[in-house]
């Protein structure tokens, strides 16, 4: 991990933020989407504040994660809906957890209490990385979507903030 920084994510690193996102849902364990966003609808789609990229020593992004509204409504202000992608090349190299980390400091600064996600249970690692982070498991949604023409299972996964009351 000594090589690798995170760093607000910037317009300038769109076209690798897509291609991440893409070749994950290529991968068919990370979300009922089968196509990534153009930029424009990622950009508008997620929170400016807590949007990170991780790089590597030569500049490189290597993975990302951003957050989303749950709610228009003010009561839900404090939560969110975040999304992680790690390129697959870099998986296992403590990517995601640098990310998840950044994400977990700036919401708490923002006064964001709840950060949640939908994982499928087969994304065994997703499930152990955010368990790892203090996330906790609070219910399975069963046969909620199809996808690839079988019926999936979303885990639901939150972290509520400590220093949040």
């Amino acid at each position: 991990m000594a090589d690798l920084t995170v760093r607000p994510m910037t317009t300038d690193d769109a076209g690798r933020v897509l291609a991440i996102y893409q070749a994950g849902l290529d991968g068919g364990d990370a979300s009922f989407e089968t196509v990534a966003p153009t930029w424009p609808a990622f950009d508008a789609g997620k929170l400016p504040g807590h949007r990170f990229v991780a790089v590597d020593g030569d500049g490189a992004v290597l993975g990302w994660v951003a957050v989303s509204p749950t709610s228009t409504r003010a009561v839900y202000a404090g939560v969110v809906e975040h999304s992680i992608y790690v390129d697959t090349a870099a998986r296992g190299r403590g990517v995601a957890r640098l990310l998840l980390d950044a994400l977990i400091e700036s919401t708490e600064a923002a006064g964001i209490w709840t950060i949640q996600s939908g994982v499928f249970p087969e994304n065994a690692a997703s499930l152990a990385l955010h368990q790892r982070a203090g996330f906790r498991v609070i219910g399975v949604r069963e046969r909620v979507g199809r996808h690839h023409g079988r019926w999936r299972d979303v885990v639901l996964v939150e972290r509520r903030s400590p220093v949040i009351s």
